[in-house]
């Protein structure tokens, strides 16, 4: 089980713009997270269909029992009755809604989505960073060695004279920050695994981290989930004006019954002679009503549920504003990465070759072995740092991928 999962996310990983759906990063939270969020769909339907069927009344089942001696006999009365009053037609109130109980249930959906990635998002980042903490360490290491490097050059220049003690305790307090920093990135990174833990069951050692691609900004905003969302808001708000308006015009309601009254011991004296009243009845009604409430309230109400409405309208644009204003800024985060990425990689082929040349006065005895290292080190921090750069251009993309469906849906 645990070779499939690493399998899918090795998929996922490498082909994730191809198949970036709810489900696609799903593995990478917990069975409890995702069982959580499962019930949260569950009742949202249950919910929603609840408010969809409530126009149509309940069948009220009756039946009542008593028993008294006020008199000569015991007397005992029964009584049943099924009743029915059946809104048929509310001006509209009734598709109206049936309308609004379903844009409600995609809203909340959207709202339950939503939330769902955000923890996938904060899972996924968390994951990042720890890849990330895993590079600083290492790029930490080496600085620590070429600190210790230093440290022995600066010793060795300041026994033979070369160097006065003050070049000493520099070196010294630069290699003990240098070793401060490793452990405060040790501590970070202790705490991240604390909270991948919580949020997800697997190893994030094993963990593969996810590739995103950047998408074009038409595509960010056709297909993302929060504006999907404030456009639910929007067709909410608009069937609940519509319901409000019905619920102060002309219904109608189809009204029916059956009833069933039995009596046993209804004996009196009538004239000193002694008569029984007992009976068994069953009868029928069904009718129907029309009524339509005169509400000094009702232009407040439906003044109010407008505002929302158009208030709703209002939040869209803005949240596109901003949604846009985001992904602006994504776009120059990733640009100034890769300029940072180009840079590394030219420090790189500069330390290369560096390298290369203090090799060759090493082995002619003109260099000694703390110049080769120290650049071997220098080499390799400047590959950690392209490698580190890449993780921080999949961070500001996942801020992206949390709103983006590109399903459709």
């Amino acid at each position: 089980m645990k070779v499939l999962t690493l399998l899918s996310l090795l998929l996922v990983s490498s082909s994730l713009l191809a198949n970036e759906n709810n489900a696609s990063l799903d593995v990478y939270l917990s069975d409890l997270k995702k069982k959580q969020f499962d019930y949260d769909y569950e009742k949202n339907n249950a919910e929603s269909s609840k408010l969809r069927d409530t126009w149509i009344a309940p069948i009220e089942l009756n039946y009542s029992y008593s028993k008294s001696n006020p008199n000569i006999t015991e007397q005992t009365n029964q009584s049943a009755a099924i009743k029915m009053n059946q809104p048929i037609f509310q001006s509209g109130g009734i598709y109206y809604g049936i309308k609004y109980a379903n844009a409600m249930r995609l809203y909340n959906d959207y709202t339950i989505d939503v939330a769902k990635r955000k923890m996938i998002k904060d899972t996924v980042s968390i994951l990042m960073q720890l890849k990330k903490s895993e590079l600083q360490e290492k790029r930490q290491i080496l600085q620590i060695k070429n600190a210790d490097i230093n440290l022995e050059q600066k010793k060795e220049e300041y026994l033979s004279g070369r160097l006065d003690s003050g070049f000493l305790d520099d070196a010294i307090y630069q290699r003990n920050l240098v070793k401060q920093a490793l452990f405060d990135i040790q501590n970070v990174k202790e705490k991240l695994v604390a909270q991948f833990q919580v949020l997800s069951d697997l190893d994030y050692k094993e963990a593969p981290i996810p590739h995103l691609e950047l998408i074009k900004q038409e595509e960010f905003l056709k297909n993302n989930i929060v504006l999907k969302q404030t456009d639910a808001q929007i067709e909410k708000d608009r069937y609940y004006k519509n319901v409000t308006i019905a619920k102060y015009l002309p219904k109608v309601n189809f009204t029916a019954g059956y009833n069933w009254q039995k009596s046993e011991g209804q004996k009196f004296y009538i004239a000193g002679t002694l008569r029984d009243s007992s009976r068994e009845i069953n009868y029928y009604d069904y009718g129907i009503s029309a009524s339509m409430p005169l509400d000094i309230n009702m232009f407040n109400d439906i003044e109010s549920i407008k505002y929302d409405y158009l208030k709703s309208q209002v939040v869209k644009v803005d949240k596109q504003l901003e949604l846009t204003k985001l992904f602006e800024q994504v776009f120059r985060n990733l640009d100034n990465l890769d300029k940072k990425i180009s840079l590394s990689k030219e420090n790189v082929e500069l330390y290369t070759k560096l390298l290369s040349d203090t090799q060759d006065l090493y082995d002619a005895g003109y260099k000694t072995e703390y110049d080769v290292e120290n650049l071997q080190n220098s080499l390799e921090i400047q590959k950690i740092d392209a490698k580190v750069y890449e993780i921080d251009k999949q961070l500001e993309l996942l801020a992206l991928y949390e709103m983006y469906v590109n399903n459709g849906e």
